[in-house]
């Protein structure tokens, strides 16, 4: 496994939290994150989930490991069918689901995968394991090519259900790709709750209508241009001397 990138991208995040990077055996993996361990890691599907939450990453191509001068070697990639005649070492640490291993099996199983490697160096079998592996315990002497018709290794980010921490959540956006201003970051949501002004409830109080000029007991009557006392209409008339009757 490489989570090189995602440290990268942790420690840029969050530079006063320190995050440390521990190698265990695929097999002692699931034990670490129940111990408390680890907090989060990357566990190979299948295993036991009974107090894990798992998120599936990718899927690694199988390969088989070979020596260089092997017949293998010469061709870009070999199906299992193609392995039937050759001794395969199947350690007890494969994390491959195998209903049977191809191949015609050695008279021991090698207890881990380093073991089986050492002993495909000394030409007594062949191994067939995810690409990391054969990346992880290369040798000069030694090369692997891609298998078809084999398992393949799926890889995911797991953690124990009842410690997804602040922290833990923090890593799992990461991992799945979240930006530093993804609204779907804890940060982000907390900033943002903290901006937001709470808006006025209360409803202010309506300050009762003047009475209009008409005088007492004559409502005043609304127009379209605006509130106009009753009489208003007179209130442009001119003035000037009563007329005389004639």
């Amino acid at each position: 496994m490489t989570p090189a990138k995602w440290a990268r991208i942790w420690n840029e995040r969050l530079p006063d939290v320190p995050l440390t990077l521990l190698q265990v055996p695929a097999a002692d993996a699931a034990d670490a994150l129940r111990d408390g361990g680890a907090d989060a890691g990357l566990l190979r599907l299948p295993t036991d989930r009974t107090d894990l939450s798992a998120i599936p990453l990718y899927t690694e191509t199988t390969v088989v490991v070979v020596p260089k001068d092997h017949l293998a070697a010469a061709f870009d990639e070999v199906s299992a069918d193609d392995l039937a005649d050759e001794i395969l070492l199947h350690p007890l640490d494969d994390t491959l689901d195998w209903a049977r291993p191809p191949g015609r099996p050695a008279l021991e199983r090698p207890a881990t995968t380093a073991d089986a490697i050492e002993l495909v160096a000394a030409g007594i079998g062949l191994l067939i394991v995810p690409q990391s592996l054969a990346r992880l315990h290369h040798r000069r002497d030694l090369t692997y090519r891609p298998v078809t018709g084999a398992p393949q290794s799926q890889v995911a980010l797991s953690w124990r259900e009842d410690r997804t921490t602040d922290l833990v959540d923090d890593f799992i956006g990461i991992v799945r790709g979240r930006t530093v201003n993804s609204t779907r970051g804890r940060r982000a949501a907390t900033e943002a709750g903290a901006q937001e002004k709470p808006k006025p409830t209360a409803k202010a109080k309506e300050k009762p209508k003047a009475p209009g000029k008409a005088g007492a007991g004559r409502p005043a009557r609304r127009t379209a241009g605006g509130a106009k006392g009753a009489g208003a209409k007179g209130a442009g008339a001119r003035r000037g001397r009563p007329r005389r009757r004639s």
